[in-house]
């Protein structure tokens, strides 16, 4: 059965919605290159709300200030790279191969999103003072962890992996190799005279970094 056209009341009430959804996406986007830029102290709602195709006072209303719309951009910047985690279960792949494959996501994914990098620095010059406050961001780690879990034992199991490595340890690690790369990127490029942002730098550094953890890994 054909399903009944939209009344004009109906549509006029949906395109309100999808406005509204466009406004609240927009207003995230020019927030998180703000805070990233700028942190909690340094970026201010006026300028936002300027580069916007909103008012203060709209931002006012969806999200309640400038740390309600802080936290709502952690929250979308936490929740997208858990995503990553999250699409790609890796069960067809043997463990080492799931192995690399996460940590070559997770470079991929800092190398393509520096604002996330940038943001989970200017979290933790505020101690975390924020991130507490995000809705389900410990579940969603622990997601990762039982992911990282299964793949270690898969390759305990199959005695390519040494026992007794932690996930969290692990997860940690490869958070911290793939991080520097885009944290230390510009202090390290001109102390050491090497582009770390070129095709062939970054190429090379996913590689060795992908060689070292699975290396950790390995019994």
């Amino acid at each position: 059965m054909a399903k009944a056209a939209p009344t004009k009341k109906e549509a006029a009430g949906h395109g309100r919605a999808t406005d509204a959804e466009e406004t609240r996406f927009n207003i995230l986007d020019v927030a998180t290159a703000e805070f990233a830029d700028k942190g909690l102290s340094g970026a201010r709602i006026d300028e936002i709300a300027e580069r916007t195709n909103s008012s203060k006072r709209m931002i006012y209303y969806y999200f309640g200030g400038k740390e309600g719309l802080y936290r709502a951009v952690l929250e979308r910047a936490y929740t997208a790279v858990r995503e990553v985690d999250a699409d790609n279960q890796r069960d067809h792949l043997d463990a080492p191969a799931a192995l690399r494959d996460v940590v070559g996501a997770t470079f991929d994914y800092h190398t393509q999103h520096p604002e996330f990098v940038r943001l989970v620095m200017n979290e933790n010059i505020l101690r975390g003072a924020h991130v507490g406050e995000v809705p389900g961001i410990k579940e969603r780690n622990r997601k990762v962890i039982e992911h990282l879990r299964g793949i270690l034992t898969r390759g305990v199991a199959s005695a390519e992996f040494r026992d007794g490595i932690d996930p969290v340890d692990l997860h940690m690690t490869i958070s911290a190799l793939c991080f520097y790369n885009v944290s230390n990127r510009y202090t390290f490029s001109y102390g050491f005279e090497r582009d770390m942002s070129s095709v062939e730098a970054l190429a090379r550094r996913r590689m060795s970094v992908i060689d070292v953890i699975e290396s950790w890994c390995r019994r």
